[in-house]
């Protein structure tokens, strides 16, 4: 029973979306800390043990148990809500790559809430919408000084010669899940990145819990030149994930 509070009346609440496949949920224990982060921030409290078993419960369900799926978490200050859906992304999607492009929304790099997954996420949902209308799978911010942020539901990387480059967490972003699993398996370059210095780069790719490495084609008027490095990073990526499975 949902329980109307400051969750429903102001956005006062986090979430959390986690790959799902064979029953095996993907970085769960990284998704709970983050979880708890935006909590702590929101200045809320939940019980655990209780959270963890309402999770445990969706997660024996028979409809997670096979293919690959997506799990929920939604934390206000009276309400636990768990719910599940299909991980809806396909092989071609990563053979195509992502075309991308500029949203006119500015991200916010001196708002805290920039920085929590919380429930504060209009600005998310209404330019994703906005950009599927136009043929974009993903927009992509710019914060108020003009510097690449993130997208709507993604972290940024670039490669050139190899190097990955990525937007200091100071750009403005949400830290992602599999941000951080790249910051522990690959050396990152940081640096600021204006929309003039994208051609620059060989490569250009997108990170999420859901989707985890996806390769972008094009950005804008730009198309990179290649999408290799991307495609191998995320085939290790599946792969590791599937060994869990």
């Amino acid at each position: 029973m949902f329980i109307p509070d400051e969750g429903y009346y102001f956005g006062l609440g986090a979430f959390e979306t986690i790959s799902v496949e064979n029953g095996t949920a993907h970085f769960l224990h990284q998704h709970y800390k983050r979880l708890f982060s935006a909590l702590k921030f929101l200045n809320l409290s939940v019980d655990f043990s209780k959270l963890e078993e309402k999770v445990n419960s969706t997660l024996a369900q028979k409809e997670m148990q096979e293919g690959r799926n997506v799990l929920k978490i939604t934390v206000s200050e009276k309400n636990i809500l768990i719910t599940t859906r299909k991980n809806n992304y396909q092989k071609e999607d990563y053979e195509k790559g992502f075309s991308t492009d500029f949203s006119s929304v500015r991200r916010n790099e001196t708002s805290p809430f920039t920085y929590h997954k919380t429930l504060n996420y209009g600005d998310c949902i209404i330019e994703k919408r906005h950009a599927k209308e136009l043929g974009i799978q993903e927009p992509i911010f710019l914060n108020t000084k003009g510097e690449i942020a993130e997208g709507a539901t993604t972290n940024i990387f670039f490669i050139k010669n190899d190097q990955i480059t990525a937007p200091p967490l100071s750009c403005g972003m949400l830290p992602g899940i599999i941000r951080e699993y790249l910051y522990s398996t690959y050396f990152i370059k940081e640096e600021v990145i204006l929309p003039k210095d994208i051609e620059e780069f060989d490569e250009m790719f997108l990170t999420n819990s859901l989707l985890g490495i996806m390769p972008v084609c094009k950005l804008g008027t730009h198309t990179f030149p290649s999408m290799s490095t991307s495609k191998k990073l995320s085939k290790k990526l599946y792969d590791s994930q599937r060994s869990l499975c």
